[in-house]
């Protein structure tokens, strides 16, 4: 087994950091307070080319592999969570669904954008009455002569109000169950289609998060992707490869926590010793480095299995699972070891922990993650 990162991999990894820390971390606390990513970072994002990191050259991507763009959304969540969930968002779920299924017009038409910056996508799939249960969407999509006709509302939808483009789960069949959802490429300026308010949030304050309503949207026949009642299909696989991201988000979370953790336990002082000089520190900051490097294991390991081909859905959740419970812990710590002024705003890390929560919550809960392991064990 080779632990060690390709020479390419390990280049991505410290660009990344180098970026992050320089043009993301600075600006990280008032872009939560703000609730807003500025649009002059999201145009550096693009011209880093993260937003087609998994792109393939042909299509105007970097052609890079998965497990680049993991470091890429670690190495930027480590820095603003917001920012890192941004990327994940556009690259799982709104670009990865044409890679993976779209024709080849399709993906010549869109990819190149998606890739650039100069659009970014999003994706449509939870409901006020569909969460975890994404089987019971109700948005529908019926046929009208060389289009489609869009009508429902979509919650929670990451990048809304941001995205150029979203991937739209909608049912074609109400009477056949997951097999009657489909899938559509929608544009966001399609007449009838808007945006919610954006939500107020306890953690990734600064990422889009809106309802959608599509009222009578008209979306062009051709812009189906995939086959007529395989929605549920797509909508599954692309949530595999985002729980890996979702995983390295919450890595990167977790890395900041124990970071932030060491250098203040070495700096503080109390009875005239380092905080780092006392036993029950020690222990904190030798439990967050252990949980750390296991959830990156699990997390790098499920992106090595999908750049091999193979299947990833239980890997991928026990990855999700983990990353994302320990990224919580690890925040908790990190104000623990701070003690009153980990409490306060203007130090950092209880925005990690804020931030950390939502790692467990979406694109699957860590009660999803684990009847989908048990699921795959038990089959």
């Amino acid at each position: 087994m080779d632990f060690d990162l390709t020479e390419e991999q390990a280049m991505i990894r410290q660009m990344v950091r180098e970026f992050a820390e320089k043009e993301v971390a600075p600006i990280a606390a008032e872009m939560d307070r703000l609730g807003e990513i500025p649009a002059e970072l999201i145009g550096k994002i693009a011209e880093m080319g993260l937003f087609g990191i998994s792109v393939p050259e042909a299509y105007g991507g970097g052609g890079g592999d998965f497990l680049s763009y993991i470091l890429a959304v670690e190495e930027l969540s480590r820095a603003c969570a917001s920012t890192g969930v941004t990327v994940e968002t556009h690259v799982s779920l709104g670009t990865e669904p044409i890679l993976n299924w779209g024709t080849e017009e399709q993906k010549q038409r869109y990819l190149p954008r998606l890739a650039g910056g100069e659009m970014i996508g999003s994706f449509g799939l939870t409901e006020p009455n569909a969460g975890s249960d994404a089987a019971a969407i109700e948005t529908t999509a019926v046929p009208d002569g060389d289009h489609w006709l869009l009508n429902g509302s979509k919650i929670f939808i990451s990048n809304s109000g941001l995205a150029d483009l979203c991937i739209v789960m909608a049912m074609t069949d109400k009477t056949a169950g997951t097999r009657g959802i489909s899938a559509f490429i929608v544009e966001t300026a399609s007449p009838g289609f808007s945006v919610g308010r954006q939500e107020e949030k306890m953690g990734i304050r600064a990422a889009k998060t809106a309802s959608l309503t599509f009222d009578n949207v008209r979306v062009p026949r051709e812009n189906l992707l995939g086959k007529i009642g395989e929605g549920f299909k797509i909508a599954l696989h692309s949530l595999d490869g985002g729980r890996v991201a979702i995983a390295a988000q919450a890595l990167g979370i977790a890395q900041s926590a124990f970071d932030q953790a060491r250098e203040y336990a070495r700096m503080r002082q109390q009875f005239n010793r380092p905080l780092s000089a006392f036993q029950a520190i020690q222990f904190i900051l030798a439990e967050m480095a252990t949980e750390i490097k296991a959830a990156r294991m699990l997390t790098y390991h499920a992106a090595w299995l999908k750049d091999q081909g193979q299947r990833i859905t239980e890997a991928a959740a026990m990855a999700k699972y983990y990353a994302s419970e320990t990224a919580m812990k690890q925040s908790s710590k990190a104000v623990q070891v701070y003690g009153g002024y980990g409490y306060i705003r203007e130090n950092g890390v209880e925005r990690l922990m804020r931030d950390a929560k939502i790692t467990e919550i979406y694109e699957g809960t860590t009660e999803i993650q684990k009847i989908v392991v048990a699921g795959q064990l038990l089959r």
